[in-house]
């Protein structure tokens, strides 16, 4: 009997999405629910597991191919055998008998999307790679890992090879002139969904930033003072991020405005706080949304990011899991950054910038003191969001962070 390997059911607002990887070929053995092939969208990199075991057909969509929803990707021909070459060592000895082999190709190690797409580019065996993730998994960390010790066992030549010589890297395609190299790759779709959003948001949107700064002594006492105990009861660390999400939402409820978005000639207020928390993937930037942060405990929300950094790097960050969101945090601190500008996430109407922490010398009851210091910068949709209310919704920010206090009081 065949059966049909067909595009899921695609995400609202998600019209096609690019064959990514196939990971099995015409004729291989595939069982029930294993991925065939890998499916991305404009956010999400989708799985596309066989609905039976079987043998698989021919190809109806090749890598690189555009596809709809429900459209034909392959047949699957339940209970046939696979077209493998007998082996020239047959042995009589009862299966049961003989010693379990090591992995092979047969039984491939388990890879992230974006540990896949970096092995097919490097042209790597993943049955060489050790996999850290669970259950053997291999991340993109792991081949990062791999690569830098494959380096380190060659020794550098003492003189230049011939091009074929040079250790894998993408060929590129060269400019005409002799040792001027260049590279033509094409746009992942989350880069270019990622740079019409922003071109989007700078034609569509007024948008203007305003800065401050915060003396984070009393937030890195509190860490320092309690880091352990919340560790050992919440299973989590405690990090900068809950602290700075819960100020913004007691200031997202005494500003509304910042919480709102634009709709034509309306302005959508609303009445929950689901916060996007920039993460830097290997695919790109993605804004996962923690939901209804104004019920969730810092433990909670510190849970939630790790949790969303972990399926990032993974590349198994869903579809609803990106969608939606009323405000933004992006932190460029972790990257070094000082001081930036950030672009707002549309339909969102503001998105508040952390920076690195720097001591710096400040003033404290007429002393010089250095104390630790960040910039904050808030950008936001002037059109809707008047600079009075910008301001002091960074004021609100900078308070409650400099006496933490404030964020169990509510004042």
């Amino acid at each position: 009997m065949t059966r049909e390997v067909r595009v899921p059911t695609l995400p609202e607002s998600v019209s096609d999405a690019t064959v990514l990887t196939w990971h099995k070929r015409p004729g291989d053995r595939v069982e029930e629910a294993e991925n065939l092939v890998d499916l991305e969208t404009d956010k999400v990199v989708l799985e596309v597991p066989a609905p039976t075991s079987g043998v698989l057909g021919d190809l109806q969509a090749k890598e690189g191919d555009l596809v709809q929803a429900d459209a034909l990707l392959a047949l699957i021909e339940e209970g046939a055998a696979a077209s493998a070459p007998a082996s020239p060592k047959a042995s009589s000895a009862p299966a049961a008998k003989t010693p379990a082999p090591q992995p092979t190709s047969e039984t491939p190690p388990q890879v992230t999307p974006s540990a896949r797409r970096l092995v097919k580019e490097m042209n790597l065996d993943p049955q060489q790679i050790h996999g850290s993730g669970r259950d053997g998994r291999i991340q993109k960390a792991d081949v990062l890992a791999f690569l830098d010790e494959r380096e380190e066992e060659t020794p550098p030549s003492p003189q230049i090879e011939a091009e074929e010589d040079i250790p894998a890297l993408p060929r590129p395609s060269l400019s005409g002139e002799a040792g001027r190299p260049e590279q033509r790759v094409p746009m992942t779709r989350l880069r270019a969904r990622i740079a019409e959003r922003l071109v989007q948001a700078q034609q569509h949107a007024a948008m203007l930033t305003t800065f401050n700064e915060v003396n984070l002594s009393a937030v890195m006492d509190l860490r320092t003072k309690y880091r352990d105990q919340f560790e050992a009861r919440h299973g989590v660390r405690m990090g900068f991020m809950s602290f700075f999400v819960k100020a913004a939402v007691e200031a997202l409820q005494r500003f509304p405005v910042i919480n709102a978005s634009v709709d034509g000639n309306d302005i959508i207020y609303h009445g929950y706080y689901d916060i996007g928390i920039a993460v830097s993937s290997p695919r790109g930037l993605v804004v996962p949304i923690l939901r209804n942060c104004d019920q969730l405990s810092m433990a909670d929300i510190e849970q939630g990011i790790a949790e969303f950094g972990q399926k990032a790097k993974d590349g198994s960050l869903s579809y609803e899991e990106l969608t939606g969101g009323t405000f933004s945090v992006t932190n460029g601190g972790v990257f070094g950054s000082l001081l930036s500008t950030p672009i707002l996430n549309p339909p969102q109407s503001a998105i508040l910038g952390m920076h690195k922490i720097q001591e710096r010398p400040v003033v404290e009851n007429g002393q010089i003191v250095a104390a630790p210091m960040m910039y904050l910068a808030l950008t936001y949709d002037h059109r809707i969001v008047d600079g009075r209310e910008a301001v002091q919704f960074l004021v609100a920010i900078k308070d409650a962070l400099e006496d933490p206090a404030r964020l169990l009081l509510k004042v």
